[in-house]
C-alpha cells in the first residue's frame, strides 16, 4: 500500500501522523473541483481517473455527513473579467471557444467559463451531480489554483473552528496541490486522502504524495478515514 510503504521511509511521518489525526469538532472534508469541465467524456481538461474517484468519495462524504465533519466543495471558475491564468498557453483551455471553431485540449473551448455565455455540458463548471453539495453545504468559487486565495475559505473554516482538513479532488498537482499547501502554509493539520485525489499521470500523482510526507500532510486512504471517523462514535464519552 502506497500509504504505508511512504511512511515507512520519511522519518517525520509518525510525529505528522499524530499530530494531523482528526479532532472531532475541528476536522471539514474539502472536495476540490469534481466538476463536469474535469471530469466528463470529451471536456477539453478532461481527467479520466478522476471519474474513478467518485464512489470512494461519495462514502467518505456519507461518513463525514453522518459524524458531524463539514463537507466543503470547491469550484474552479474561469471569467474574462478576471483572466486570471495569463492565456495561453496556461488554461488557454478556459478562453470562450470561437464560435464553430475546434474545441478541446489546446484550444478555446469555454472549459469552466462563467458569465454570459458559459461552459455548458461536458465544459461546464458545475459539480458533477452525484457528488451534489447539500443545500446548507458551502461552495467554494475560485479563480485560481489555490482555493484559499481571494476566497472565504479560510474565513469559514476559523469561524467553525476547523483546525484539521482533509483533502480530496483533482487535480492532485495542480488545484490540489496548491490548496494542499496553501492549508498547511495557514497552520492547518492537513490529511491527503491518497485515493480520494487523481491526476493524468500516476508518477505525478506518487510524487506529490512523497513531498507532502515530508513535511506538510499526513497520508491515508478512504478506507482509512472512513474506520477513523466511525470510530468517534464508538468512543465511550467521558464522565
Amino acid at each position: 500500500m502506497l500509504t504505508s510503504k511512504l511512511a515507512g521511509g520519511v522519518s517525520n511521518q509518525a510525529w505528522i501522523d499524530q499530530l494531523h489525526r482528526c479532532v472531532p469538532g475541528q476536522t471539514a472534508l474539502l472536495v476540490v473541483d469534481m466538476q463536469h469541465g474535469f471530469l466528463d467524456p470529451g471536456a477539453s481538461l478532461e481527467v479520466p481517473k478522476g471519474r474513478d474517484l467518485v464512489p470512494r468519495l461519495r462514502r467518505l462524504i456519507a461518513t463525514c455527513r453522518r459524524v458531524g465533519v463539514p463537507v466543503i466543495f470547491t469550484q474552479f471558475v474561469y471569467s474574462t473579467a478576471v483572466p486570471c491564468l495569463r492565456g495561453a498557453p496556461f488554461g488557454i483551455e478556459h478562453l470562450p471557444a470561437v464560435p464553430g471553431g475546434q474545441t478541446g485540449f489546446g484550444r478555446p473551448s469555454s472549459n469552466c467559463l462563467i458569465g454570459p455565455n458559459p461552459g455548458t455540458g461536458a465544459e461546464s463548471a458545475a459539480i458533477l451531480p452525484e457528488l451534489a453539495p447539500r443545500p446548507d453545504e458551502l461552495v467554494v468559487a475560485g479563480h485560481t489554483y489555490d482555493k484559499f486565495y481571494g476566497t472565504p475559505l479560510d474565513l469559514a473554516l476559523r469561524s467553525r473552528g476547523i483546525t484539521h482538513v482533509l483533502i480530496s479532488g483533482v487535480t492532485t498537482d495542480v488545484c490540489v496541490n496548491s490548496t494542499l499547501l496553501s492549508a498547511a502554509n495557514r497552520n492547518y493539520r492537513v490529511t491527503a486522502v491518497t485515493d480520494g485525489m487523481a491526476t493524468l499521470e500516476d508518477d505525478i500523482h506518487e510524487a506529490c504524495l512523497r513531498i507532502w510526507a515530508r513535511k506538510f500532510a499526513r497520508l491515508r486512504t478512504t478506507a482509512e478515514l472512513i474506520a477513523e471517523l466511525q470510530g468517534w462514535r464508538r468512543r465511550p464519552r467521558r464522565r
